[in-house]
């Protein structure tokens, strides 16, 4: 069985209400998704610790799958029309082929070599090297399974240098990733945090699955104040730049932080607001991202 995919580009004024007024019109389901990802317009929607979140991306693509007798192109057409668009923005259907989905899900996530003694392999995997450090990790509702290069370019830092005994800080934590690697690696504590309720459900979960001790994670607004040896935030770079004076007092003196998502393009913006509290060290770059780490002063 075929299903036939419909994707439409549109503004935040009508990404929800179309997003609903096609799943009246008979959407199997919806997804809503920034159209400017992996670029330097991408957005981040959700709020800082306190405040809500500022609603939708600026620049949507809307994606909604039907049964393949169904005729997309007339429900489109009713869908904008009962919203108010008196213009159909753009858009295209495509069909989108039958296919085990778990099994076709599944070999897309290969075991990951982070370095000669670290990989990320998924639960259906037998680790390549038993004796490694190996973090068991599936891909799932949160970011970062180790395929993405800023979540590669983090882990290495941390692989090169974690000395042992540090307390951790994982801003964004995302799947949780970073932190159970730290404590791995040798970190004595680590903290996560997100905003997202998801993610801090899916990061206890893979720490389970990884039998680390000494690793919690939470909301913002629940998390412990303090600071630490070292803080490492893998989100994106305006977060990065609206978090700025919260991360670098989560850094103790002397401290450590380590900045990832962040375009090449735009590394020197958040060298240029960091520095006020760190000595940078020279950016790291790998398929047009960056990481920055450097030491509070």
């Amino acid at each position: 069985m075929a299903w036939l995919t419909l994707i439409v580009e549109t503004d935040a004024k009508h990404a929800e209400a179309l997003s609903e007024a096609l799943l009246e019109h008979g959407a199997l389901s919806v997804d809503l998704l920034d159209a400017d990802a992996d670029t330097p317009d991408e957005q981040a929607i959700f709020g800082e610790p306190g405040e809500p979140p500022p609603g939708v991306w600026q620049h949507n693509r809307v994606s909604a799958l039907f049964d393949a007798d169904r005729d997309v192109a007339g429900i489109f057409q009713a869908a904008a029309s009962a919203v108010g668009l008196t213009e159909l923005p753009e858009h295209r259907i495509e069909t989108l082929a039958d296919n085990d989905w778990v099994r076709l899900t599944q070999s897309q996530f290969e075991p990951i070599p982070i370095s000669g003694r670290l990989w990320i392999v998924p639960t259906w995997h037998t680790p390549a090297d038993p004796e490694a450090i190996n973090i068991v990790l599936d891909p799932g509702l949160a970011f970062g399974t180790g395929s993405h290069p800023t979540t590669r370019l983090c882990l290495r830092w941390l692989d090169n240098n974690l000395a042992g005994g540090e307390s951790v800080l994982d801003y964004g934590c995302g799947s949780g990733i970073l932190a159970i690697a730290a404590i791995k690696l040798g970190a004595a504590r680590a903290v996560g945090v997100d905003v997202d309720a998801q993610a801090v459900t899916a990061s206890r979960d893979n720490a389970i699955a990884n039998h680390v001790d000494n690793v919690q994670f939470y909301l913002p607004n629940n998390a412990p104040k303090g600071s630490y040896d070292l803080v490492v935030a893998n989100i994106l770079t305006n977060p990065l730049r609206l978090l700025a004076p919260l991360l670098a007092d989560a850094t103790r003196t002397g401290g450590q932080i380590v900045l990832s998502g962040i375009l090449e393009a735009q590394a020197q913006d958040v060298m240029n607001i960091y520095q006020q509290w760190f000595d940078l060290n020279p950016p790291i770059f790998e398929d047009g991202w960056s990481c920055l780490s450097g030491r509070k002063r």
